[in-house]
């Protein structure tokens, strides 16, 4: 059992929460992740390791509650346990001295680029960060990117915060500009990245990405994460999950991530009607 040690809400149905997990903490790095479990029953969620804390032995996970289990994680709060949380799993990203690098986070995607920002500024990398929402309450961790990168774009879609856009309209903005770019680091929704990747292909940006397919075990046996990339099948939870962008094959990736799609509904309805009768059997009569 892994205590919460704190737990908040930082963009509408998104949630910080830090776990109670000293040896995970002491040997994570940029770019890995944990597998996740909310009973001995559940689910298995891959999650990002946004960050650690030697000191308090914790690390802290950031959760979109989108499906069921997604939203059984975000329905915990301080005090309360999670069954499994085992990591750290996959390989760390790769870290040299770039020269220019931007990290993009589009959405929650932000909490993925944000310890690889870190990472690279520690590196000695002149950083820059652009980082997306749909709208100003779904931008996170921007005063984060703030204190590790040397610029910060705060882009949103319907232009209620920052640059009206999308982070790619901002990233080609840079490059048009004429601005020294040496590497690349996007992570967001499919779509997102696929899109980053075709603007820095005609440039010949060095671009990484970090893919989230579906997972179960998280040591590559039962093949669920399986995608291409260069033409050859890989396995995301231990080759990866960050690959050349250039090299990804983002339509099977597509695909393959809306195998479940049905099931998912149908499982997100029924963790609603249960979310109804306990607060009907709260109510007063």
């Amino acid at each position: 059992m892994f205590k919460i040690l704190n737990a908040k809400f930082i963009a509408p149905n998104v949630k910080k929460i830090e776990i109670e997990a000293p040896k995970i903490a002491a040997k994570r790095k940029a770019g890995q992740f944990v597998i996740v479990r909310v009973n001995e029953y559940g689910e298995r969620i891959p999650l990002t390791i946004s960050s650690s804390n030697l000191e308090r032995g914790s690390i802290t996970i950031i959760v979109q509650g989108v499906g069921k289990t997604t939203k059984e994680i975000n329905d915990l709060n301080e005090g309360d346990f999670l069954h499994d949380v085992v990591g750290p799993l996959g390989k760390p990203s790769h870290i040299e001295k770039f020269g220019v690098a931007i990290s993009i986070g589009g959405g929650v995607g932000t909490a993925i680029a944000y310890p690889t920002a870190v990472a690279l500024k520690e590196a000695g990398n002149y950083t820059i960060s652009i980082i997306g929402g749909r709208s100003k309450d779904f931008v996170i961790l921007e005063d984060e990117m703030k204190k590790v990168c040397d610029e910060v774009f705060v882009t949103t879609d319907d232009g209620s915060y920052g640059y009206h856009g999308f982070v790619t309209q901002k990233l080609k903005e840079l490059i048009d500009a004429k601005r020294q770019i040496d590497f690349v680091l996007a992570i967001g929704p499919i779509p997102m990245m696929k899109a980053v990747a075709e603007v820095t292909r005609k440039q010949k940006i060095k671009t990484v990405v970090s893919l989230n397919p579906i997972m179960v075990d998280g040591t590559g046996m039962c093949g669920g994460c399986r995608a291409i990339v260069d033409n050859k099948t890989v396995f995301v939870c231990v080759d990866g999950p960050e690959f050349d962008a250039h090299k990804v094959d983002f339509e099977t990736l597509e695909r393959r991530n809306k195998t479940y799609r049905i099931d998912e509904a149908i499982a997100l309805e029924s963790h609603k009607c249960k979310m109804e009768d306990a607060i009907a059997k709260l109510e007063p009569k």
